[in-house]
């Protein structure tokens, strides 16, 4: 017989088997002699009592033995299979090639940066001495922006695909096999190169093919079909379909399509600060205590509220974390943030953001369709140059920000090409500033502590999302004017993840083969 229960233990116990068989015997009334094994299906932190447990739901074998379920992955040779260019080797478009390699269609991915191991190089550039290589950065080259972005796998996308074989296909490929019972799980980026490397050796082994610093210049386009891109201006890749997944910051994708009058759309999205607290701050408003039990994690929260109809909201928070320069032109200031898998860093960031719409870029109303993506530059242009032009971000205390002064003196920071004191009330759009000033207040009443000068806000947090959507077929998920071509993941403005876009990225290359079928 096999049972499911829920049950609570104090994270010393967390591998204390024994406890969990005494209280799985309790909530089913039975004897624990019975029990003879138990599985952890989900797994998270009850930090609403005096002291965190963990809560688990788990399944309880009784008086039989348990049969591993291992999930089997066929990955088919396609070496001599019809060819589907991806362009991209983020999520969208790496789980889109394994999809193929299921599928018996070879992937031929076109990646404009560098592989993980050269790509480093370019991310130590940036962070050191303010060089932004465009093609190869934090979100351009291998793995794409999740590479080295925490790898959060948490994602409210279950309707649209299998998040369990999205893990599963990550724990396949090296990922820690935790990830499958964390109601809120995440690899690392210090773990993530590794398991992108497998990805890749799948991808290889299978007669896949992978080409890296080769940028897309142009489309190979012949009676409204696509037939192939051009790379590096000369070099010509022919395929049955394409998917583009491009991910949210390769701007230039966007001017390739409108130059050949392929519809795109213009579209909300978000933009306002990156937040940071001392990481103890946050344990201690968390957890209840004034310091963090060695044996749970470091904190994380998710805030939202409305202010003056518009959206605010905390993004991609990182835990243990630091911030990054995701810049990925010269001229421009782009903040993000990420961790390791320890997230052992004394500080918490987030991006806390405010939903944009038109009526926010309406003076970039003469580059159209453009608007959005122009008003979402020129915050970033504003932001460098008043860092220096050496990918230095304008910061302030929040409280001071609220207060519309001139900080003093600023906290340290995880920030590594440094911070300079600046009066963001005044710099920053003034709708995002003045609903930013009103969320403290609102945050403060679900995290007590959270508004207080120990916190800083690092300008500007501008790439939640793309502000251009490739419009595509519901059904058959082709663009709805250009045959063969799949706009897939995050830069089409489908998804908003790792897991979304992986989950996009399959759906995409599923309906490559039923469009190759007919």
């Amino acid at each position: 017989m096999i049972k499911e229960t829920e049950i609570s233990v104090f994270p010393n116990k967390l591998d204390d088997r024994e406890l969990y068989k005494k209280l799985a015997a309790k909530n089913l009334k039975i004897n624990s002699s019975d029990i003879t094994s138990i599985q952890v299906l989900r797994r998270s932190i009850d930090a609403r009592g005096k002291l965190p447990t963990y809560k688990m739901r788990i399944k309880v074998f009784i008086s039989e033995f348990r049969v591993e379920e291992k999930v089997k992955f066929i990955f088919k040779d396609v070496s001599k299979s019809k060819r589907i260019i991806i362009v991209g080797s983020g999520p969208a478009g790496l789980f889109a090639a394994l999809k193929l390699l299921e599928l018996g269609l070879k992937p031929v991915i076109i990646e404009r940066g560098s592989d993980v191991q050269k790509r480093r190089r370019d991310l130590k550039a940036i962070q050191q001495d303010g060089i932004v290589n465009p093609n190869s950065n934090y979100c351009f080259g291998e793995g794409g922006a999740g590479t080295y972005s925490d790898g959060k796998l948490y994602t409210r996308s279950t309707k649209r695909g299998d998040v369990k074989r999205v893990l599963n296909l990550l724990v396949e490929h090296g990922a820690k096999e935790e990830i499958l019972i964390d109601a809120h799980p995440h690899i690392g980026s210090n773990k993530l190169p590794k398991v992108v490397l497998a990805i890749r050796d799948t991808i290889i082994n299978n007669g896949g093919e992978i080409h890296f610093d080769s940028k897309v210049t142009d489309l190979i386009i012949d009676n409204s079909k696509i037939n192939g891109v051009i790379v590096n201006d000369n070099l010509e890749f022919i395929g049955d379909s394409v998917i583009l997944a491009t991910g949210h910051s390769a701007r230039d994708i966007y001017y390739l399509l409108d130059k050949h009058k392929i519809k795109i759309e213009s579209k909300p999205f978000a933009m306002g600060v990156r937040i940071e607290h001392p990481q103890q701050l946050i344990d201690s408003i968390q957890y209840n205590t004034e310091k963090r039990n060695d044996l749970l994690p470091a904190a994380e929260y998710s805030l939202a509220c409305q202010v003056d109809n518009r959206g605010v909201y905390s993004f991609c928070m990182c835990p243990g974390g630091i911030i990054i320069p995701a810049s990925t032109e010269p001229g421009e200031l782009v903040l993000n943030g990420m961790s390791t898998s320890q997230r052992n860093s004394p500080f918490a960031n987030s991006g806390l953001v405010v939903s944009v719409t038109e009526d926010d870029w309406k003076h970039q109303s003469a580059h159209g369709v453009f608007a959005g993506l122009e008003f979402q530059k020129e915050v970033e242009k504003m932001a460098y140059e008043i860092g220096g032009g050496n990918q230095q971000a304008p910061a302030q205390r929040i409280t001071d920000f609220v207060t519309r002064r001139i900080s003093k003196s600023l906290p340290e920071t995880s920030y590594i090409p440094g911070i300079i004191n600046s009066p963001l009330h005044e710099l920053l759009p003034k709708g995002i500033v003045t609903r930013l000033q009103k969320s403290f207040f609102q945050f403060n009443k679900s995290m007590n502590g959270y508004y207080t000068e120990e916190a800083q806000i690092l300008a500007p947090e501008t790439r939640t999302s793309s502000p251009i959507r490739i419009p595509r077929n519901d059904e058959t998920l082709m663009h709805i004017e250009l045959k063969g071509l799949f706009p897939s993941g995050e830069g089409a403005g489908y998804a908003g993840g790792i897991v979304s876009a992986a989950i996009d990225g399959e759906r995409s290359a599923e309906a490559v083969a039923r469009y190759l079928i007919k």
